[in-house]
């Protein structure tokens, strides 16, 4: 038997020992709602800051709608929200499933918190209807995925003790709002782990771009969270006065870097490949009107979902930046500074994902995910699947940012029942 009809039978399985299983659609929007309330702002959005007053409080209305959920809630010593349900079988690893709540500054109603809240309604939905999984269930509530995915890198081992001192939004350090929230940075390391630790980690997110909405598609099934480098380029020409200096003896970095950008934006066009390149930020020195730029600093971003395509396209960029820079007598250095793995999505929780949606009627479609997510950093040690649904005309970090009630209804079943198939098919490492 393949794989797939294999899958679609344990599909076919699950449902009809709960033919009728469903979340409560209103229950999961209106916790929503009510979660909105903390880091209100007059825009409509929010501004719920990990380690702020508003994300304590916005935590403490958490903990008491996984209690209700039938949950033994925990805080961890990284900080995050912990809520455990038993299951028939001891010996079995937990699946886990969850977001998070804190927001960037300014942000939305939905980015995380449909996660976060979704998972919670999957296990009210289990609890009321006196359903058993075979696996331990931990819904997980991570702190500051927003400012560097905090809660998530902890448990992957990948927070460091220098990253404890880093600033937040809040104002406050990594280590202080670790504490204010109640955890215990100096414990941090007991909250890792391992392979074999967890049987199966899923996410439901919000697809905060355009692709679903304007494809009219329910569901996305999302192949991997895209691998990230960032370079610092500086540009390095002569500066002279700007009256005295002819045009065709100019060595100035800003015409070097004006071609640069153009020239990223057209081999990120042409290369073939799914990748993106950014230049994000650019600064000239000395900056002033008149004098000619004797060195612009800009930023080089590249997202793909391979790293080796990352590479491949930075190559051409610096390989194409000698021609520019050779022009007019300028040079062109690169630093990288930043690097974000690449993360696939676990294939059978694919599949998994595309047959839940089936079931539920619901149309679907492979992509990657842009941005990045708690479960970049649980995919390290455990199989790894995220649900997207529709974002209003692909707005997010944004007040205006928006899913449907219907699509928020629709992308909580999903996770329902792709987590009924992982409890069945998953049995351990």
């Amino acid at each position: 038997m393949r794989r797939r009809e294999f899958l679609v039978s344990i599909s076919a399985l699950a449902f009809s020992r709960s033919p009728a299983l469903t979340v409560n659609g209103f229950r999961v929007n209106n916790h929503l709602k009510e979660l909105s309330r903390f880091g209100k702002t007059p825009e409509g959005g929010i501004s719920r800051v990990a380690y702020s007053n508003a994300d304590l409080k916005g935590r403490e209305h958490t903990i008491k709608l996984m209690q209700n959920a039938g949950l033994d809630v925990i805080i961890d010593y990284a900080g995050n929200l912990v809520g455990r349900k038993a299951g028939s079988d001891p010996n079995l690893p937990p699946i886990m499933f969850g977001s998070h709540i804190d927001s960037v500054p300014q942000g939305g109603n939905y980015d995380g918190q449909v996660g976060a809240m979704g998972a919670i309604e999957v296990a009210h939905t289990l609890h009321e209807s006196s359903k058993l999984t075979r696996h331990p269930l931990e819904v997980i509530i991570f702190q500051n995925e927003e400012n560097g995915k905090i809660g998530s890198r902890a448990l992957a081992g990948e927070l460091q003790s220098k990253d404890l001192e880093l600033p937040s939004y809040s104002s406050k350090t990594i280590r202080e709002g670790i504490n204010f929230i109640g955890g215990n940075p100096d414990k941090i390391e007991d909250v890792r782990r391992r392979q074999g630790d967890v049987a199966a980690y899923l996410e439901l997110h919000i697809e905060q771009g355009a692709l679903l909405h304007q494809e009219s598609v329910d569901i996305g099934v999302v192949e991997g969270i895209v691998g990230i480098k960032r370079w610092n380029v500086a540009v390095h020409g002569h500066a002279n006065h700007a009256g005295t200096t002819p045009m065709n003896q100019r060595q100035d970095a800003m015409v070097t870097a004006g071609r640069f950008i153009t020239e990223v934006e057209r081999l990120a066009t042409t290369l073939p490949g799914r990748h993106v390149a950014t230049v994000g930020r650019i600064e000239a020195h000395p900056g002033a009107p008149n004098v000619v730029p004797g060195r612009v600093e800009l930023s080089l971003e590249i997202r793909d979902l391979e790293m080796s395509q990352i590479d491949k396209v930075y190559k051409a960029i610096a390989q194409q930046s000698e021609v520019l820079a050779s022009i007019n007598s300028t040079k062109i250095d690169f630093r990288e500074y930043y690097l974000s793995r690449a993360a696939p999505t676990d294939e059978r929780i694919r599949e998994m994902v595309e047959t839940a949606s089936q079931s539920l009627g619901l149309s679907h479609q492979r992509m990657p995910s842009g941005a990045g997510h708690d479960a970049q950093s649980i995919a390290l040690f455990a199989p790894t699947g995220m649900i997207f649904i529709p974002s209003i005309d692909g707005i997010s970090h944004s007040p205006k940012e928006y899913s449907r009630p219907t699509d928020i209804e629709a992308g909580t079943n999903t996770l329902l029942h792709t987590l009924l198939q992982a409890d069945t098919l998953f049995t351990g490492a």
